[in-house]
């Protein structure tokens, strides 16, 4: 989503619910830009995160916290905070 030449992907990112998104970071593969060429670490989500906030006009701290979200109801792990 972070590359210039996915736009069939941003605009996938910029309109499908956000209730229904999570995001992965394709590690080791893939990295985002800036760090295009490079092996992709998981701190890199953020990268991926700011694109999605940015396509949707809305914040990065919405955009962790309702994937976050999404991510623990999927795998059950609980309301945030909750012990896993």
């Amino acid at each position: 989503v972070t590359f210039k030449n996915a736009e069939t992907l941003q605009q996938v990112a910029a309109d499908i619910p956000l209730e229904r998104m999570l995001l992965e970071t394709d590690g080791p593969f893939l990295a985002p830009v800036p760090w295009r060429g490079k092996r992709n670490k998981p701190e890199y989500i953020l990268h991926t995160a700011q694109k999605i906030a940015d396509l949707r006009n809305i914040s990065l701290a919405e955009v962790a916290l309702r994937t976050s979200d999404n991510a623990r109801a999927l795998f059950r792990l609980g309301p945030a905070g909750a012990a896993v």
